[in-house]
């Protein structure tokens, strides 16, 4: 099933570069393997049925990257031996309606997390902006990991702005793991997490940051081609989807905005070729 959707699936439809040396319409199998998140050796297996038991993770993600409508999303969680997730478990799944505001903004850098701050999606200016994802495996995927243990990514922060940031995600982690205490998966995140990092049983035990005064917050990106550049992230959270988008502008007219153009059309012209 998965070979056969692949195949028909435009690139463009899924953000993805055609670029001008392609022979095949559909996806091939490195593009959906790293929209899935998964290495390309073990969608190769899947597709030749030498792998029978993926993960309900992997399956929601080969759903979403393949933009798989309900019906057919169910029948793949079938085949791979799982019901579809309930309301137990941390939805990760893009909704139609959330894939056509994400559409919307194409040419903007988007991510997009789980309530575990686990990412589900970043699109080609997100990447181009703050480096590739296409490439982390499991935990990896993180954003709690990659502050706290992993080696985090291009936003500059002072001590001080690192150590609200990774109190609020955590903090976040722990209203999440309180909502769906059922949920597997979120409990082997927390065990990796404390075994790994001091830092994250101190803040899982505080309590929680104050509220910040306004959902905006300026970050500092250091890009390797463009330098510096400060723009406005702002969250916004999914509620029905318990799904968290950020989203990075700058003032239209300054040094910043053309800064961050500059990295967006080098990044994606570097996705293409």
């Amino acid at each position: 099933m998965v070979r056969r959707r692949r195949d028909r699936v435009a690139p463009e439809a899924v953000g993805v570069p055609a670029g001008r040396r392609r022979r095949a319409s559909g996806l091939r199998r490195e593009e959906l393997a790293g929209l899935a998140g998964i290495s390309t050796d073990y969608l190769t297996r899947l597709e030749q049925g030498r792998a029978t038991a993926p993960s309900a993770q992997v399956v929601e993600a080969l759903a979403r990257a393949l933009r798989l409508p309900d019906p057919e999303r169910n029948l793949l969680f079938g085949l791979a031996g799982h019901a579809a997730p309930g309301p137990h478990i941390v939805p990760s799944r893009v909704t139609p309606s959330v894939q056509r505001l994400l559409d919307r903004l194409s040419g903007t850098p988007v991510v997009v997390y789980d309530a575990t701050w686990t990412l589900v999606t970043a699109n080609a200016p997100y990447e181009a902006l703050m480096g590739e994802t296409t490439t982390w495996r499991g935990i990896e995927r993180n954003a709690i990991w990659r502050n706290l243990v992993g080696p985090g990514n291009r936003t500059v922060h002072t001590a001080q702005e690192q150590a609200e940031h990774e109190a609020r995600l955590v903090a976040d982690l722990r209203l999440t793991a309180s909502r769906y205490p059922a949920d597997r998966a979120l409990r082997r995140l927390i065990g990796a997490l404390a075994d790994a990092s001091p830092r994250f049983t101190e803040l899982w035990e505080s309590d929680p940051p104050a509220p910040l005064p306004h959902p905006s917050r300026r970050k500092t990106v250091e890009h390797p081609a463009v330098g510096r550049i400060t723009l406005d992230c702002d969250t916004l959270l999914v509620a029905l989807d318990d799904l968290r988008i950020s989203v990075y502008t700058a003032e239209p007219g300054t040094p910043d905005a053309e800064r961050l153009a500059l990295a967006v059309v080098l990044g994606t012209q570097a996705l293409v070729e």
